[in-house]
C-alpha cells in the first residue's frame, strides 16, 4: 500500500473526509470476497438462492452448518440509495455512524521477540460476566483497533448477548507500543497465536471465538489453516476478508479508490513516524 504520487482530482474531496475513513473501509473490499464465497444463477424464473462455492465445501460444513441459516441462501438486496454502491456506503457511514463510548481496561502482551501487542477488554466484564461466559476476539482492518466505530458496534451487540469481548490491537495500532523493528502483516500469524493461547490460560472454562475484518479476517483465516483440528478456538467468523491480496491492493490504484488507498497510506506512515526510532 503506498501513498499517491501524482494529485488526484479527487484530492479536495479527500481532504473533507480522508480522516474520518480508515475505519469504514470494509464496503470496499466486500465486493472482492463475495464473488469468491458465493455464487448465484439466473434462470427464466429471475434469481435463485444464493449457494457457496463449491471449492468451499469443507468436511461437510455445507449440510451440517449452512442449513441453519436461512439468510445465507437468500440473494443479497442492497438497501436503497445509500448500500447500492460501495463507496456511496463507506461515505455515509463516515458522517453518520456514531462512536459509542465503551470504557476499556488494556492489557499489554509481550510476545516471544520482545515485541508487544495491547488487548482492550471491557472493563466491567470481570463483575458483570460469569467465570465461563464465551469470549469473543475481535481483529480489526488494517492499522484499526478498539477506536474504531465498526469494532464497538460489534463489541456492544456482542456485550448484549452476554459475551466477554476483548479487541486485539496489533503492534503499533491504537496506542500499541511498538517495542520492535517487526511489524505485523498478512502472512504473519504468531501474535494471534499466542493472544489465543493467553485467552484461553485465562478463561479455561470458557468457549473462545474470534471475528475479524478485511486484514484481520485474512490473519484469522491463515491462523485457523495453519492450526487445523488443533485450533483452540470453537468458532470464527471472516468479514470482508480480501483472499487475494494482490488483487485487493490493485483495486485500491483505481479511479475513486486512490482515496481509500490515501486514507490507508496516511494511517501506516503515522504509526511509522510515530515510532521511527525503531525501525
Amino acid at each position: 500500500m503506498a501513498a499517491l504520487q501524482t494529485p488526484s482530482p479527487f484530492a479536495g474531496t479527500a481532504r473533507r473526509f480522508v480522516p474520518r475513513l480508515r475505519y469504514l473501509l470494509l464496503p470496499t473490499t466486500m465486493s472482492l470476497s463475495s464473488s469468491i464465497v458465493s455464487s448465484r444463477s439466473r434462470d427464466g424464473d429471475g434469481e435463485q438462492p444464493l449457494l457457496p462455492h463449491s471449492s468451499l465445501e469443507i468436511a461437510g460444513a455445507r449440510r451440517g452448518l449452512l442449513a441453519g441459516f436461512d439468510s445465507l441462501r437468500r440473494p443479497y438486496r442492497a438497501f436503497p440509495v445509500f448500500a447500492s454502491n460501495r463507496h456511496v456506503e463507506t461515505i455515509f457511514a463516515a458522517f453518520t455512524r456514531s462512536l459509542p463510548t465503551v470504557a476499556f481496561r488494556r492489557e499489554c502482551l509481550r510476545t516471544p521477540d520482545d515485541g508487544a501487542v495491547a488487548l482492550d477488554w471491557v472493563s466491567s466484564d470481570d463483575r458483570a460476566l460469569p467465570g465461563d461466559a464465551p469470549v469473543l476476539i475481535l481483529l480489526p482492518g488494517l492499522t484499526g483497533g478498539s477506536q474504531d466505530t465498526y469494532v464497538r458496534h460489534m463489541l456492544l451487540r456482542a456485550r448484549s448477548k452476554g459475551w466477554r469481548v476483548v479487541v486485539f490491537n496489533s503492534r503499533g495500532c491504537a496506542s500499541s507500543p511498538v517495542t520492535t523493528a517487526k511489524f505485523y502483516s498478512a502472512s504473519f500469524t504468531g501474535d494471534l497465536r499466542q493472544v489465543v493461547d493467553h485467552v484461553l490460560s485465562r478463561y479455561p472454562q470458557s468457549n473462545i471465538y474470534a471475528a475479524g475484518w478485511s486484514l484481520g479476517a485474512n490473519i484469522l483465516v491463515r491462523y485457523l489453516g495453519e492450526e487445523t483440528d488443533k485450533c483452540s478456538l470453537s468458532g470464527a467468523v471472516s468479514m470482508c476478508n480480501p483472499f487475494n491480496l494482490v488483487i485487493a491492493d490493485e483495486d485500491f490504484h483505481k479511479g475513486f479508490n486512490n482515496i481509500y488507498d490515501r486514507a490507508l497510506a496516511n494511517s501506516l506512515r503515522a504509526i511509522f513516524k510515530k515510532n521511527f526510532i525503531k525501525f
